[in-house]
């Protein structure tokens, strides 16, 4: 596939002046391109790759340069401002906690952890009772990935097989990497785990059965069903929105009971109202062991969480899974004020409503460029355009990267994947007007790439 970069010289392009979107310079900023310069200088590569905008501050659904330049966000700086930008109750919080002058405790307790924990575990399903409070999603998969291990050996020794699906993205740590089954990304590590083995993802265009999927990989791998301690999912394919089949989780989690194995959900990019429920999990209709919360969990600052039933959380020795930033009181703060705006302002239905306005729209896109849009997935304020070539009939990451960049320039920020998909998310908060609108440059964005 042809890979498109995205470009760092100043282009003339059209003044925007709208309700919520403003461009009056060069894209990107002439005068931006010595930060650019010192990061490249100064900081490790692997940083690097967004869009070419420096932003000074972000409110509600938007993103401002100090340049004078507006953008329409359609990222949630990667679905993590669920809540807005700089939400005020959110930032309140913080500062509270900064002008008490408690910034760090360890794992002393302190009263900002109990109440945000007390409130998570009312907001969420009863049957997951307990919390472990991280700083990353990277740490909350490395923690249920113990937990499942440290699980299967209650009940046998040998019961340590943990399934995972191709492509999904767990994190950058080594078990992460090692769960994603990406041999390219985990190359460095030296080894693979032979207690982690791969299912196929069952993408819409090349459907599979779980059991039939189940009975191949058991066969491939030379390991009975008991040797399973459990399964990790990413409660959808994070590159292209895309959902499982219902059926597929469902039997997938009847197997697992059958053979007293834990289920965990990787929730990390789409927990807390992201797909119009709670967690994306609740669209397939299942119970799982272990849930995987982070991102939106705060709104803001690092946080992260492992929620589970109590037997299985409580395995670890006292003192024996802790982390220096852990229940952090500033995150818990935040947290807990995030959590509250999420019920008070009714988020979770909020995305439910505008995703119908969302999909409708990006839909009769589809419907206006059959030839260079294959698919339109995701729910809620979740979506994924993926893009083809016309053609060839093959992924095209080339229109997908162009559409992005064309996008910058018209004052809407797109989730660039680099690959054949554009993933949209705004803040649950964004007005309807304003998500009409974002939705309205990504039209024309299309058009003007295509015919060009």
């Amino acid at each position: 596939m042809e890979k498109y970069k995205i470009s760092y010289t100043p282009r003339e392009v059209p003044l925007i002046k709208t309700k919520f979107r403003k461009i009056g310079t060069k894209i990107p900023v002439p005068k931006s391109l010595s930060i650019f310069e010192d990061l490249e200088k100064y900081e490790a590569r692997s940083m690097h790759g967004q869009l070419p905008i420096v932003w000074d501050r972000a409110e509600e659904f938007q993103v401002f340069d100090k340049y004078g330049n507006c953008w329409i966000d359609f990222t949630s700086t990667i679905f993590l401002a669920n809540s807005g930008h700089a939400n005020p109750c959110v930032a309140s919080a913080i500062k509270e906690a900064v002008d008490k002058k408690l910034l760090h405790t360890y794992t002393f307790a302190n009263e900002y952890r109990v109440k945000f924990l007390k409130k998570l575990i009312e907001m969420i399903p009863r049957y997951l009772e307990k919390a472990f409070l991280m700083s990353s999603g990277t740490e909350a998969t490395e923690c249920a990935l113990k937990l499942m291990r440290m699980y299967g050996q209650t009940i046998n020794p040998k019961k340590n097989k943990v399934i995972s699906f191709l492509g999904n993205m767990h994190g950058r740590t080594m078990g992460a990497e090692m769960l994603k089954g990406d041999p390219n990304g985990s190359s460095w590590i030296g080894y693979k785990d032979p207690s982690i083995c791969h299912l196929n993802f069952p993408y819409p265009w090349n459907p599979r059965e779980f059991n039939k999927e189940m009975e191949e990989l058991k066969k491939k791998e030379k390991f009975d069903a008991e040797e399973i301690c459990g399964f990790i999912i990413e409660a959808y394919q994070g590159w292209g929105a895309v959902f499982y089949p219902k059926e597929y989780i469902r039997e997938l989690c009847a197997f697992a009971k059958e053979h007293k194995a834990l289920v965990a959900f990787d929730e990390i990019q789409g927990g807390f109202g992201r797909t119009g429920k709670l967690f994306v999990y609740q669209h397939y209709d299942v119970e799982p062991d272990l849930v995987c919360l982070g991102k939106a969990i705060s709104g803001s600052l690092p946080l992260s969480a492992v929620v589970g039933k109590s037997e299985i959380l409580d395995l670890p020795e006292i003192g024996s899974m802790s982390s220096t930033h852990s229940a952090n009181p500033l995150c818990c703060a935040a947290g807990l004020a995030n959590l509250e705006e999420i019920e008070k302002n009714k988020l979770v239905e909020e995305s439910a409503r505008k995703g119908e306005i969302l999909h409708y729209l990006l839909n009769k896109i589809k419907e206006k460029f059959p030839s260079h849009i294959s698919h339109i997935l995701g729910k809620g304020l979740l979506a994924a355009i993926i893009t083809t070539n016309p053609k060839t009939h093959q992924p095209d990451g080339l229109i997908a990267s162009k559409v992005c960049e064309r996008a910058m320039q018209k004052g809407l920020l797109l989730v660039h994947t680099g690959r054949e998909s554009i993933k949209i998310g705004p803040p649950l908060t964004i007005k309807d007007e304003a998500l009409v609108e974002g939705i309205g440059v990504i039209e024309d964005c299309f058009r003007e790439v295509i015919k060009e």
